[in-house]
């Protein structure tokens, strides 16, 4: 695969209560992705970034919502949120430090 497209596919991570339970409790840890993103792309650029081995990736679509601002709707746009699951022993430390 591109090494470039690699770095492009992990948008941010998505750092939530929810995202903090399922991290402790399953190995899972949830990415938002470019929406053309495959499974394969994921699971690579996870693995090259962070140095860990990965399970499997389950990916989700987040549809738009409307949304008001200043009186006027809007529509928020759809993203991608995959969930990918690591092998056992590694985890991802998104803060840093020892």
């Amino acid at each position: 695969m591109n090494q470039e497209r690699l770095l492009q596919v992990l948008v941010e991570p998505k750092l939530s209560e929810k995202g903090a339970r399922v991290a402790d409790l399953h190995r899972q840890y949830m990415f938002k992705v470019l929406n053309d993103a495959t499974k394969p792309e994921i699971k690579a650029a996870v693995e090259q970034l962070f140095k860990v081995e990965v399970e499997h990736v389950t990916t989700s679509t987040v549809h738009a919502r409307t949304r008001n601002f200043k009186g006027r709707a809007g529509l928020r746009s759809n993203w991608k949120k995959a969930f990918v699951k690591l092998k056992e022993g590694f985890e991802i430390n998104f803060v840093g430090g020892e």
